[in-house]
């Protein structure tokens, strides 16, 4: 059964004999694990094992655990981690014979990183039957948001709208350190109201985005945001053929499309050639809506001197990188386009 974090406390009255903690978020993995420890300690669950799926791994170990007594007659909870998300045909077989075999005083917890087809193997499914899945990928945009307000409420501060929107800017995408900035909040005031002016001498911009972020922001036009992310991937060292290879990808997806419709093709028709799910859609609606053929073609250019400069003389020109996102609003890419790029 599929339960997002957020909502774990309503399902730990009564333990299930299988949690399923996999995401790309360590806080996120942490506080879940943490929240299914404590509520499984006072069903009796006081013994803990931890296996690791790693070089020289048995199965037959975790079986063993599964089938054996406790020495201290007490129930367990047995922690595996699976470091690539995918327990193979060996480990596959074995957790599904565990799951035709309940042992009602043992727990069974799992964690790994993100999953992706996983989730339709016949492994997977049969553990999720049995148990509680938690994706913890970390919360993005509104999700962000929500999950800043439960943190807020759930330490007592009395956060102001204009320290929200800073709190926000400055640690989307990094709850761990947006938890310990609530946590020294809570030390510094916590009965005062909190303003933007208070966090100023506080804390640093610790938000942490990816390339596909930034290519979503600046598909949506979401121009101060995009900027914002560059800076922060230039800050953390983001390679700039990374960068270069996303926005080639989005940019050559818009010229393709952006042609197709204007020889007379329905969008609809589209997608997935393009391989473009629902979620993504209105971006690139959006795109193509103020984008013209001309703007993405000149856009294109602009990316090729670029790479140019990038492979021939090992220049990382991030202005121009800021330059190119600019370009993706037609009213900047007017006042901009005349710029040249010398290679």
């Amino acid at each position: 059964m599929r339960v997002y974090p957020d909502q774990i406390s309503q399902h730990l009255k009564n333990p299930h004999g299988c949690y399923l903690l996999f995401g790309d978020d360590p806080w996120l993995i942490e506080n879940c694990k943490g929240q299914i420890l404590a509520a499984a300690k006072k069903h009796g669950f006081d013994e803990r094992v931890h296996l690791t799926q790693e070089t020289g791994f048995s199965w037959n170990d975790l079986i063993q655990e599964w089938q054996s007594m406790s020495l201290f007659a007490s129930r367990r909870i047995i922690e595996l981690t699976l470091p690539q998300a995918k327990p193979g045909t060996e480990g596959s077989a074995a957790l599904i014979s565990m799951m035709q075999s309940p042992n009602p005083d043992i727990i069974l917890l799992i964690h790994g990183p993100k999953l992706s087809a996983e989730t339709k193997s016949k492994w997977f499914k049969t553990l999720d039957a049995s148990g509680i899945y938690l994706p913890c990928t970390t919360p993005e945009g509104k999700q962000f948001q929500r999950w800043l307000d439960n943190r807020i409420h759930h330490y007592h501060l009395q956060v102001q709208m204009d320290a929200k929107a800073m709190l926000f800017n400055l640690f989307e995408g990094n709850l761990l350190a947006a938890e310990q900035a609530l946590q020294l909040l809570q030390l510094l005031s916590p009965e005062q109201p909190i303003h933007s002016d208070h966090l100023t001498d506080y804390f640093e911009d610790q938000s942490r985005f990816t390339v596909f972020q930034l290519t979503d922001a600046l598909l949506g036009n979401h121009q101060k945001h995009a900027q914002h992310m560059l800076v922060q991937l230039n800050g953390e060292g983001t390679a700039m053929p990374i960068l270069m290879w996303a926005l080639f990808k989005e940019l050559n997806v818009l010229l393709s499309l952006k042609t197709a419709v204007e020889e007379g093709a329905q969008l609809n028709s589209l997608w997935q050639q393009h391989r473009i799910w629902d979620k993504r859609k209105p971006l690139y609606q959006a795109a193509l809506t103020r984008l013209t053929l001309s703007q993405i073609e000149h856009m294109l250019a602009f990316a090729s001197k670029m790479e140019m400069n990038l492979k021939q003389q090992g220049i990382e020109d991030w202005t121009a990188m800021s330059h190119l996102c600019l370009l993706f609003d037609p009213n900047a890419h007017r006042r901009l386009a005349h710029i040249e790029l010398q290679t």
